[in-house]
Parts: structure tokens; sequence; C-alpha cells
């Protein structure tokens, strides 16, 4: 049991104690009895109206929060991508100098060897 509920348990005992002991006119009593079920009544309507004041409140609150995350991430993915799209064209153009000098290597590599060949088989010879 919630201590709202206690509270509001103890509160109508006491109330319906207090009621059934004091020493009044059935008349009375019963307009007594009358005007404290208004007043809860106006009581509670009250808290409802603060209840539901505060909980719109928070999900105001919520959603505008929501919204700030929702940017900020957006904003990460938009930075995100950017960044992988430059690394993606300095990956493309290393890759096309790595294979320009690949190339050049390879033909120096195939000059050299052509040129140890003709200079082991002038030896040879």
């Amino acid at each position: 049991m919630s201590r709202a509920t206690k509270i509001i348990a103890a509160a109508a005992i006491g109330f319906v104690a207090g009621v059934l002991l004091a020493p009044k006119s059935g008349k009375e009593t019963r307009e007594d009895l009358k005007n404290r079920v208004l007043g809860a009544k106006d009581y509670a309507g009250d808290k409802a109206r603060q209840v539901k004041a505060a909980a719109m409140e928070a999900g105001d609150t919520l959603r505008e929060s929501a919204k700030d995350v929702a940017d900020e991430a957006f904003g990460m993915m938009r930075s995100a991508r950017r960044s992988a799209d430059v690394v993606s064209d300095e990956a493309e153009e290393l890759g096309k100098e790595a294979k320009g000098r690949a190339t050049r290597v390879a033909g120096q590599a195939k000059r050299t060897a052509s040129r140890v060949q003709k200079d082991a088989e002038k030896r040879l010879r």
C-alpha cells in the first residue's frame, strides 16, 4: 500500500470515527458529512489536476529531450558519414598511388632482371 493510500485511509477512518462519536443531531451530522465529502472531493480534484499538470510538463520535457538527443545523434551520423567519405576517398587515392608505385617497381625489377640476365650471359660466354 502506498504512503498516499495509507494517509487517505487513515483520514477516512478518523473522519468516520469523529462523525460517529460527535454529539450532534442526525441532521447536523449529515450536513457535516456532506460538507466534508464535498471538501474531500474538491481536494482530490485539485490533487488530480496538479498530478495531470506535472505529468504533462514531464511529458513535454521528455519530448524536448528526446528531440535534442535525436538531433545530436543525427548530427553525429552526418559527421561520421562525411568522415567515412573522406577516408574512402583517401583510401582510393592511396590505392591508386600504391598501384602506380607497384607498377613502376615491377617495371624496374623487370629491367634490372633483364640487365642482370644479360650481364650473366656475357660473363658465361
